[in-house]
């Protein structure tokens, strides 16, 4: 007989093995996103990791999702997911599932709505309803001129407060072609910092 959970892993395709550590991918609308399908590719390539996706619908423009090899949740899975009460709801099932949620890139908005508790969408719902005993790493990315903003540093601090670990921003020159910070860190950074949290690291933390 089929369980509820066995049921729920159907709809939502959100198995998990014994011994996987599963990292979540939140990505939003920062040109950054055009990093998606690297940054997924390499964390793929850490031993015992399996990775999804949660994108904002701004994000897609940034990105094919042909070139993720992950499964991709967006708002319209939400909401197509739950049709009677009895039904998983998705932002608490991607929840459960993931070990260590990694938010990256960031944009301005999204580093906002989640330091004022906004929950409007998948990505933000699920940093809302997510367990603070397990890592959440943030990877800010917008223009420099708003990075310097007096209230981005507000909003950082906000999160950080909540126990989240920030991934800093570098100074390059923007695909806007301003020169300054505002970056996101780099592919390669943001691999290495999720590596050190891997059962058994090393590193870990």
């Amino acid at each position: 007989m089929q369980t509820d959970d066995q049921a729920t892993c159907q709809k939502t395709d959100l198995s998990k093995s014994p011994g996987t550590f599963c990292v979540l991918v939140g990505v939003t609308g920062s040109v950054a996103a055009l990093k998606l399908p690297l940054l997924v590719s390499q964390l793929l390539q850490l031993s015992g990791v399996d990775v999804r996706v949660v994108t904002t619908e701004h994000a897609k423009h940034f990105y094919n999702p042909a070139d993720v090899p992950v499964k991709i949740y967006s708002d319209q899975e939400e909401w197509k997911l739950w049709t009677q009460r009895s039904d998983p709801v998705l932002h608490i099932e991607l929840r459960r599932w993931a070990d260590l949620l990694v938010i990256a890139p960031l944009d301005a908005n999204t580093l906002g709505k989640i330091a004022n508790g906004i929950c409007d969408n998948l990505l933000t719902c699920v940093v809302r309803a997510w367990d603070t005993s397990r890592p959440l790493l943030f990877c800010p990315a917008m223009n420099t001129a708003m990075w310097l903003h007096p209230i981005t540093a507000q909003q950082v601090s906000k999160l950080k407060e909540f126990g989240y670990v920030e991934i800093p921003c570098i100074a390059k020159k923007l695909v806007c072609g301003d020169e300054g910070k505002g970056a996101m860190a780099e592919v390669s950074t943001i691999v290495s910092i999720v590596k050190q949290y891997l059962p058994g690291s090393d590193e870990s933390m």
